[in-house]
């Protein structure tokens, strides 16, 4: 293509004083070096900045068109802050309609495709995209086809565009070969690689392996971090946890170089992931609640609001649960934007009606999902995977009572999940798998559900992935049959006696020692179906030295000192509940390990993702992981002296910032 700022073009009626070209065409080949050369998205910013100015008072337009769309980036919707998105179409518009009776430059297309390809992804559509792209013939500036795909491959990540999505980046590559350009190059065969794993292709090691190639002979920071991204994901795939957090890290740091907006969300998007796999997410709370609110979102990713509702369900927080669902939900859930992370939301927003016990939205997120079935739920650019949407099939059928459509699902997610090499995926279709089979109850599913079981064990053992049981065991009998000396709908009873405490349920009975979690869970059984805060029980129950304070109020930071202090007194509560333990004194040891746990929290929450620091949490959020711990502690303790009791405890007690005893 010809060089565009050879000449200077003055804007009519215009009196300026014109600057040295030399000078406007250094920043530019800096800016497009940086962009495309490098993917240094931060470093490209101001030299583009700095010709555009250049060329505003030379009344340089073809240089203030070039500079307005490297301003733009690589990707779509780079500025998502609203005066930033403003500014960027404010500078693309008032730049074309200067260019308005230029004839011979191709810059006035190249800046009708970019400013359609914003508005249709913010809109969560491509129609506009679209049809410049198939105005396009074959004998296009390539630079500007290039643009045209890539920026239209952008707009069609949802699940309905796969065949188009492929075509796009094939034609990408072979057009990559005329505009010369390595940048064209490398987003081809990202975007290859990137539709491969979104469409679950066993070949897509394959793109992957060509596409580092390349990167290994010279990097590209913003293709880079998405590689680092996807890295994540086949680790999280692999079932190597442990890496998989590492490698956020290493992906954060990546993103950050790259000067990427997306690095705001895709390493917190990443640790949700994870800690979902190892039934740890709601520890994520404090930071979904932060990042929901965050610009840098894109506005058609709410992927973060989903994992606040699951969290929030599982933590007991029903109405911000409510809230959060009902909100993506809006008027018709079919209205949600089919963007990139869709999948993944409806997998949440599946998980998120489990819990709340929300047929409707269950059953009209199987009537979304369903045509997508074949599909791996893999997030934005393939950062985070979780397996087969058959999975979510089939946990919206179990949720619904569809018991033989959920066992059918299940069996084919347990099968995709295999093929996709998914372990920790593979792990909760079986356990999904197991409870529909023991759910539904028909000859030979006790056996089934048994085997679902004990291949899952197998498979968790030698990756040291979690394998939490106890609801799925929950389901292996209570509807088909119930323990000996229990009923489906009884209810507990809990009265002390001395130094113990007494548990019944129906005809059942046992004593456990007395502790801090057997008074709080006599408390919950004392006040059935009624949420209690886990504050309340604590102020209630036990005084931490003073520690509890100002219920509401929220506390600074620890300095080194006080993390010093909190250090050593952990170190002497660790010694004394070892001392405690010994001497068989439960209560005294469980006393010491709520002060620790309580210690331990507010040490945790001094740092955030990343190692930022932030304000410690209130009190409720103090209390609620002290207060799930020793409930956890005394339903172990439970279950170990009577299996049915314990169960049962399990299954209806639900603890988080509010805790509650709901039986059948």
């Amino acid at each position: 293509m010809a060089d565009e700022t050879a000449g200077v073009t003055v804007a009519k009626g215009s009196d300026v004083t014109i600057l040295p070209a030399e000078e406007i065409r250094s920043s530019l080949a800096d800016g497009t070096h940086a962009l495309d050369e490098q993917g240094d998205l931060r470093a490209s910013r101001p030299h583009f900045e700095r010709a555009y100015q250049l060329a505003e008072q030379a009344g340089d337009v073809r240089a203030m068109a070039q500079a307005a769309l490297g301003s733009a980036g690589l990707w779509v919707s780079e500025s998502r802050t609203l005066i930033g998105a403003a500014r960027r179409e404010e500078r693309l518009e008032h730049v074309l309609a200067l260019l308005e009776d230029d004839q011979d430059s191709v810059l006035p297309q190249r800046i009708r495709v970019r400013l359609a390809a914003e508005s249709d992804y913010a809109r969560g559509d491509s129609a506009a995209i679209r049809a410049l792209l198939g105005g396009l013939g074959p004998d296009a500036d390539p630079v500007l086809l290039a643009e045209a795909l890539s920026l239209a491959h952008h707009c069609l990540l949802g699940p309905d565009h796969v065949a188009l999505r492929g075509e796009l980046a094939e034609r990408l590559i072979r057009t990559s070969v005329r505009t010369n350009r390595r940048a064209d190059v490398l987003m081809g065969l990202l975007w290859r690689t990137v539709d491969a794993y979104t469409e679950g292709d066993p070949h897509a090691e394959r793109r992957l392996s060509e596409l580092r190639g390349h990167l290994e002979q010279s990097g590209h920071l913003a293709v880079g971090f998405v590689v680092s991204a996807i890295d994540v994901m086949l680790a999280i795939r692999a079932g190597h946890l442990d890496q998989a957090e590492t490698l956020v890290e290493i992906c954060a740091k990546t993103g950050a170089e790259a000067g990427d907006i997306d690095n705001e969300w895709w390493p917190g998007a990443q640790l949700v992931t994870i800690r979902w796999y190892q039934g740890r997410l709601v520890e994520l709370l404090p930071m979904l609640r932060e990042r929901v609110q965050s610009p840098a979102l894109s506005a058609v990713d709410n992927s973060a609001l989903t994992a606040l509702a699951v969290a929030a369900a599982l933590d007991g927080d029903r109405r911000t649960a409510a809230s959060s669902l009902a909100a993506l939900c809006g008027s018709d859930l079919g209205s949600l934007a089919r963007s990139s992370s869709w999948l993944v939301t409806m997998n949440g927003i599946v998980e998120a009606a489990s819990l709340l016990g929300d047929t409707d939205v269950a059953a009209r997120a199987y009537e979304l999902l369903r045509p997508h079935a074949r599909l791996p739920m893999v997030g934005s650019l393939g950062i985070t995977c979780f397996g087969s949407t058959q999975h979510a099939l089939g946990f919206a059928s179990l949720t619904c009572g569809q018991l033989d459509l959920a066992v059918d699902h299940l069996r084919a997610a347990v099968r995709h999940n295999l093929a996709l090499a998914h372990w920790p995926a593979v792990l909760a279709s079986r356990r999904r798998l197991a409870q529909a089979y023991a759910l539904r109850g028909s000859r030979g599913d006790a056996d089934a559900a048994r085997r679902e079981l004990d291949a899952a064990a197998g498979e968790a053992a030698p990756l040291g992935l979690p394998l939490p049981v106890a609801h799925v065991e929950a389901g292996i009998a209570p509807r088909a049959k119930t323990h000996a000396g229990t009923t489906r709908n009884a209810v507990a009873e809990c009265e002390r006696q001395g130094r113990k405490w007494r548990f019944a349920l129906d005809s059942r009975s046992v004593l456990v020692e007395d502790s801090i979690g057997m008074t709080y869970l006599a408390v919950l059984i004392a006040n059935p179906r009624r949420d209690i805060a886990a504050a309340d029980l604590v102020a209630g129950v036990v005084t931490l030295g003073g520690a509890a304070g100002d219920a509401g109020a929220a506390h600074p930071v620890l300095d080194r000192e006080a993390v010093a202090r909190y250090r050593a007194r952990v170190r002497e509560l660790d010694e004394r509940i070892a001392q405690l333990d010994s001497a068989g004194d439960l209560a005294g040891a469980d006393t010491a390990r709520t002060e620790r746990d309580w210690l331990t929290a507010q040490l945790a929450s001094a740092a955030g993702l990343r190692g930022r620091t932030r304000s410690f949490p209130d009190e409720p959020e103090r209390a609620r992981v002290a207060v799930g711990k020793a409930i956890r502690r005394a339903l172990a303790r439970i279950d170990e002296a009577d299996g049915p009791i314990g169960e049962h405890l399990r299954l209806a007690v639900h603890t988080g910032t509010r805790c509650s005893y709901w039986p059948a």
